[in-house]
């Protein structure tokens, strides 16, 4: 046997290895027997082996006999999730282990102790590897379970960072019920961040138009949305500190001269108090149309406000 831990091996395969994987690298029965009784390495299931932390969510999808899927892959991938407290496991249809003894299949598949089964179609166990499906098959099974704007940030996400085309994109959308084709309305990759992408997706529902990543005149600086042509959103992702408290100011006076009113609610303001958001945006856009109106002086930057580009959607 080569002179090479049994963990190094392992971390080599990604913190994760069946056991033939090993054997053809020189371990034997004595050697993974060793290894696990040192905490080397720890036994996931029969024939698999891992140094990842027990609690991990791709230990926990292994040990059920499947893989991480829809949001639980998107969020170990570091995709766009808030947070989720269950567990998504695709598993093969003929995943015999899990069928038996009893009703251990029905009671697993229902969501026990955090853990919802989903059984994967034969062609679809090719994709992705031992840990997590494919990409575009995470996608759809976010799409399919989760509310629209979740899904959206994901496929937002997704598409942002190049790991997704809009070609893909439509092949997905094949695949999915009419109900959910609106996806290809509401997706866009040039949205920068989760509470970027909750807020457009979730405005839009709610029959406002947005725009993102709108430059502002005479600089370079862009506005994260802008609600009906007169709200410019910038969304905080942390709390302020110095560097940045004088600048973003600055911004925000560029902003105004603009002609836009601007906002900057925090990331966990529209995550949590999104219908105070909401009715902010909603009173300033209606503090402008009465001024303008009295006023009579023309429609505010970037056109007519108000036009409903898409209908407003039932919540599931």
């Amino acid at each position: 046997m080569v002179d090479v831990s049994i963990a190094d091996w392992v971390d080599e395969l990604g913190g994760m290895a069946q056991k033939q994987q090993l054997v053809r690298r020189g371990a034997g029965d004595r050697h993974l027997t060793a290894a696990v009784r040192t905490g080397e390495v720890i036994r996931v299931r029969n024939g698999w082996y891992t140094t990842l932390p027990t609690d991990d969510p791709r230990v926990r999808a292994v040990r059920v006999g499947g893989r991480l899927t829809g949001v639980s892959a998107i969020a170990a991938w570091g995709g766009w999730v808030e947070r989720s407290t269950t567990l998504h496991v695709a598993v093969p249809v003929n995943a015999a282990r899990q069928r038996s003894p009893g009703n251990r299949r029905r009671r697993l598949a229902r969501g026990r102790d955090g853990v919802v089964l989903h059984w994967e179609e034969r062609e679809r166990s090719a994709h992705g590897d031992s840990m997590f499906v494919g990409l575009a098959d995470a996608l759809r099974r976010a799409a399919l379970d989760e509310p629209l704007e979740v899904a959206v940030a994901a496929f937002d996400w997704a598409m942002r960072t190049g790991r997704f085309e809009r070609t893909d994109l439509e092949r997905v959308l094949e695949e999915l019920p009419a109900r959910l084709q609106v996806l290809a309305a509401l997706v866009d990759p040039a949205r920068e961040s989760l509470p970027e992408s909750l807020l457009c997706t979730r405005a839009r529902l709610a029959g406002h138009r947005v725009r993102t990543q709108v430059p502002i005149t005479g600089t370079s600086q862009r506005i994260d949305v802008v609600v009906d042509g007169i709200v410019a959103v910038e969304v905080d992702g942390r709390e302020h500190h110095l560097l940045t408290f004088e600048r973003d100011r600055a911004k925000d006076l560029s902003i105004t001269r603009d002609g836009y009113h601007p906002l900057r609610p925090t990331a966990r303001l529209v995550f949590d108090r999104w219908p105070e958001v909401l009715a902010a945006i909603r009173a300033a856009i209606a503090a402008r149309r009465s001024a303008l109106s009295v006023g009579n002086s023309g429609e505010p930057p970037g056109g007519p406000p108000g036009r409903r580009m898409l209908p407003a959607f039932a919540s599931r």
